[in-house]
């Protein structure tokens, strides 16, 4: 079974490996880097400019715990320079892994021709590539509205604002989405005076309104600016700056200025160059259509990833790059994305999975609710920190429905309740899990037997 996949992301080399594991000829497709958005100019490079900030942040609170650490300052050369050490060892990784499980990579442009066939551009040459089944991972790219001024120099991508050479003075952000919200953790932290202008009422409106008003007042008190029900009119450049026009809530206009304006309303699929019609391949606005089975409406060619134009999280891609890969050699999967977390690494971590609050009540769930500070929680007091936990269960058979996490470490607690949701476990299922003390984690507990008011560490009202 020849098997051709397009991107070279997390969709797409998951597919590759296993697809290959499955006994698939896999040839892998790249026009430009391995691993994709994700490990080169997204998830990683982020994360690792954001440790490197969180470490210069608690440097500087240091004496708080007697440690005393003087003449504190960030090297901004040197945390670039990690960055970009991480992210090439993790891509020389997924080289091996590609590698090892005898995938073969072409570096190129891929488009369909017919529906089993591709043309590949490589710098030299062109080929045709034939194959018996194809899946597509071809990813996003960030979103470029039509506002006036919009191409100036000073108005940069999520790509520019992870490789600026210095830390900029003043940056303005127009989107309070999980990019926008991340970067300016980042650079407020870092020093930089942060401006947020967000469309919508609230910041991060995916995420459980209550806990992300948590997350705003934390910025806030940390002196990030944050303006919702606010749009961006125009861009100016100034002198050395960028002034930004934004229609605030009351039609008024106010003007910010920055050294740069990060552009951040969210990314678009990336398939326009794919000549997807030539295959046949149904498609809305360049936005793949796929079913549950991520296969096309032409039998043997699937989508996976970001090109659909749904949930644009790396690991969404993967597990769907798995789906794929096992469906075109023969299984029959099929994606549930209801465990699916959402993650923000904002200072606290904020983590979701299943129904926020709003949705249930938008889709006339009968359910209760837990919470649990983390002020009560021992670990997180050693640690300095506070949050919150908050699980939603169904209210006739106690079954998790949701959960939502605002403090440390939250991005790696979600993965229990991710599971649980999965396996659609009880609050009494969870409560009988014994969880270690001291940790963080253990409030998971507690905040499930807040759902009938049996919390241990907190007065239940």
């Amino acid at each position: 079974m020849k098997v051709v996949v397009i991107g070279g992301g997390p969709g797409g080399y998951v597919a590759a490996i296993r697809a290959a594991q499955l006994g698939g000829e896999v040839t892998l497709i790249e026009k430009e880097y391995l691993g994709g958005t994700c490990l080169n100019v997204g998830c990683i490079p982020t994360k690792s400019l954001l440790h490197s900030a969180e470490l210069y942040e608690e440097a500087k609170e240091a004496a708080k715990y007697g440690v005393i650490i003087n003449d504190i300052k960030i090297d901004f050369t040197k945390v670039q320079e990690r960055k970009s050490a991480v992210t090439k060892q993790l891509v020389n990784g997924v080289k091996g892994l590609l590698a090892a499980n005898k995938v073969k990579v072409v570096t190129g442009e891929a488009s369909f021709v017919s529906k089993d066939k591709v043309e590949v551009k490589t710098e030299n040459k062109s080929e045709i590539i034939k194959a018996d089944k194809f899946i597509i991972a071809t990813g996003s790219v960030p979103a470029k509205p039509p506002i006036l001024g919009i191409d100036s120099e000073k108005c940069i991508d999520s790509t520019g604002a992870l490789e600026l050479k210095e830390i900029p003075k003043s940056i303005v952000i127009v989107g309070g989405g999980v990019i926008g919200i991340e970067i300016a953790t980042l650079y407020n932290s870092l020093g930089s005076k942060v401006v947020v202008v967000e469309m919508l009422d609230e910041i991060l409106p995916m995420m459980d309104g209550e806990l992300t008003k948590i997350i705003r007042a934390k910025l806030a008190k940390k002196g990030v600016e944050i303006f919702t029900s606010s749009k961006v009119m125009s861009f100016k450049e100034a002198g050395e700056n960028i002034e930004v026009s934004v229609q605030m809530k009351d039609n008024s206009i106010k003007v910010f200025s920055g050294d740069k304006a990060l552009i951040s309303i969210g990314r678009r699929t990336n398939t326009s160059s794919h000549s997807l019609d030539k295959a046949g391949i149904k498609h809305d606005r360049g936005k793949i259509i796929a079913n549950d089975k991520m296969e096309t409406n032409v039998p043997g060619i699937y989508a996976v990833g970001d090109c659909l134009g749904k949930i644009m999280l790396a690991h969404i891609a993967s597990a769907q790059g798995e789906i794929a890969a096992e469906n075109a050699l023969g299984q029959n999967k099929e994606f549930d994305s209801k465990t699916n977390p959402s993650c923000v690494y904002t200072k606290p971590e904020f983590a979701s999975v299943g129904l926020t609050e709003e949705a249930a009540k938008a889709q006339g769930v009968d359910y209760i609710v837990g919470k649990f500070p983390l002020a009560a929680n021992g670990r997180s007091m050693i640690m300095g920190e506070d949050g919150m936990i908050k699980i939603i269960a169904g209210k006739k058979y106690k079954e998790v429905l949701g959960a939502h996490i605002v403090g440390p470490r939250a991005t790696d607690m979600i993965g229990e309740l991710s599971l649980a949701i999965g396996m659609e476990a009880t609050i009494d299922e969870v409560i009988e899990t014994i969880h270690a003390h001291p940790t963080v984690a253990e409030a998971i507990k507690e905040a499930t037997l807040a759902v009938e008011k049996r919390a241990i560490h907190i007065p239940n009202r």
